[in-house]
């Protein structure tokens, strides 16, 4: 895994427990999932649409077996459309802005079953 996949899963990690805020992208202050994930990719130079949906289709779709950490996981509503995105860490865990209940934590990386995974760094 790269330096920098490496420091986005340091980095993201470090918001654990952070509130989850409706159409907030502050990683201190609260974030939704789509914020949160455009807020860390934008400290490193990756800027990403404020919108999970919008998300999905930046970068390059990739498969589950070729997912690293740093990647975007993203899942889909009952009515199929993607609503909402999570963060690779590795060893099979996302990090993301969950619900206004728990904010910012870990998950299983299929605790629902993702739609779509996309690589967004181009390496």
């Amino acid at each position: 895994v790269s330096a920098t996949r490496t420091a986005i899963v340091a980095y993201a990690k470090q918001f654990l427990g952070n509130p989850y805020v409706y159409g907030g992208t502050s990683l201190t202050n609260g974030a939704d999932c789509s914020g949160f994930t455009m807020s860390v990719m934008a400290h490193f130079g990756v800027s990403l649409p404020h919108s999970s949906a919008a998300q999905a289709n930046c970068g390059k779709s990739i498969k589950s077996s070729q997912m690293r950490p740093g990647d975007l996981v993203f899942y889909s509503g009952s009515g199929g459309g993607i609503n909402h995105v999570a963060l690779y860490i590795g060893n099979g865990q996302v990090v993301h802005a969950s619900s206004k209940r728990t904010g910012i934590k870990i998950s299983s990386w299929n605790y629902r079953s993702p739609s779509k995974i996309v690589n967004v760094l181009g390496d």
